[in-house]
């Protein structure tokens, strides 16, 4: 991404999924994707996750396996593995080479295809001087994926008799743009421990406690995060030096509020240059805070260089981001609703003249 260019000014979705052809036009600096339960939301979250990552086969596996789509099966020393069940990537569990899942931005060459094949002779002979006996061609399978003009091969374990340590270090170098991803808890100590130590004793740092003060002002003075990371237990903690008080206390202890908004500024901060995808954003935040929250991820994104990807289906969580973008006009922004239509699904998005006239008239729009 060059300058503050966005990676994905619009964006079409096919045969991903349960998405079988979705096209949104216009992406801001920060998204916020509404609509009713399984309208598709978190499947385009699923969708970004795959492009930044250029479809390579472990982010599918994540996805896979954060969906629970997963089956037994043994790896090349007998033991029981759980594989991912690859179809259901596939819109309609359909894996047929001539219909490639496609993700990215409209008519452009950075357009990812993703598709899943027998293995071709080339391959084949490849991994038989590389496996001998153990290898069986008619079994194997291949996941091809084309970007940027340029295709990768990346062979599928166990189907080539492989476990996943050793066929990993077959997997060529893909073109990855940093991505991070929240779920719809609050983080762990491990996961907010991990996003800090990018961040300590370094300017970034600081840019994560501006990010607070758009709602808790000069209250957080300090950050920092305690316990051994060897300790087989992880007993790490964030504790914070709050104003006025002499001892430090835990960021645990101020509610599951502050540890979302505490994620969220740290993954914005870790995100430059890169993505931020948030599922289920209104979720430990309150709704007076929702505007002042929307407020700080417009403005840390636009500093940071992140394109922010979020989805609700709350309306105090809309009409907060709806308020928190009428006031901050520098920043791209853009309200999607996602709703079934028949068998398909389509975007209906909002204008800036639409977010207003919401956000004035209390109209709801989710």
């Amino acid at each position: 991404m060059s300058g503050n260019d966005l990676h994905l000014p619009n964006l079409t979705i096919k045969r991903f999924r349960g998405i079988q052809d979705l096209s949104i036009e216009r992406l801001g600096r920060v998204t916020l994707i509404a609509g009713r339960n399984a309208a598709g939301k978190s499947t385009v979250l699923d969708a970004v996750r795959a492009y930044a990552m250029c479809g390579s086969s472990w982010i599918l596996e994540r996805i896979l396996g954060d969906r629970e789509e997963v089956s037994a099966s043994q790896d090349e020393f007998g033991e029981e593995v759980l594989s991912p069940n690859w179809a259901a990537l596939f819109y309609g569990l359909h894996v047929l080479p001539g219909n490639p899942i496609e993700l990215g931005p409209n008519g452009n060459s950075k357009r990812l295809t993703i598709r899943i094949a027998p293995m071709r002779m080339k391959d084949a002979d490849f991994w038989k001087r590389h496996l001998g006996g153990r290898f069986s061609p008619e079994d194997a399978r291949m996941l091809y994926i084309t970007f940027d003009n340029k295709e990768y091969d990346i062979p599928l374990w166990p189907s080539i008799g492989l476990s996943a340590q050793v066929a990993k270090t077959w997997v060529p170098e893909l073109p990855y743009v940093r991505c991070n991803y929240l779920a719809s808890v609050a983080p762990s100590n491990y996961e907010l421990a991990r996003l800090w130590h990018s961040v300590a004793l370094k300017s970034d740092e600081d840019r994560v406690l501006e990010a607070l003060r758009p709602i808790y002002g000069e209250k957080i003075e300090r950050v920092a995060v305690i316990g051994d990371v060897k300790d087989s237990h992880d007993r790490r903690r964030v504790i914070v030096r709050m104003a006025g008080q002499e001892r430090p206390v835990p960021l645990r202890s101020l509610g599951d509020g502050a540890v979302r908004l505490f994620g969220v500024a740290l993954a914005l901060v870790n995100s430059q240059g890169g993505f931020l995808l948030i599922d289920e954003a209104e979720n430990g935040i309150h709704h007076t805070l929702q505007r002042d929250f929307w407020r700080m991820v417009l403005l840390t994104a636009e500093a940071n260089n992140v394109q922010v990807f979020a989805t609700t289906h709350s309306w105090d969580c809309v009409a907060g981001f709806a308020q928190a973008a009428v006031s901050e006009e520098g920043v791209e922004r853009a309200l999607v609703r996602l709703e079934r239509s028949g068998e398909g699904i389509r975007a209906v998005e909002y204008s800036e003249r639409q977010l207003r006239v919401a956000t004035e008239q209390d109209i709801e729009v989710r």
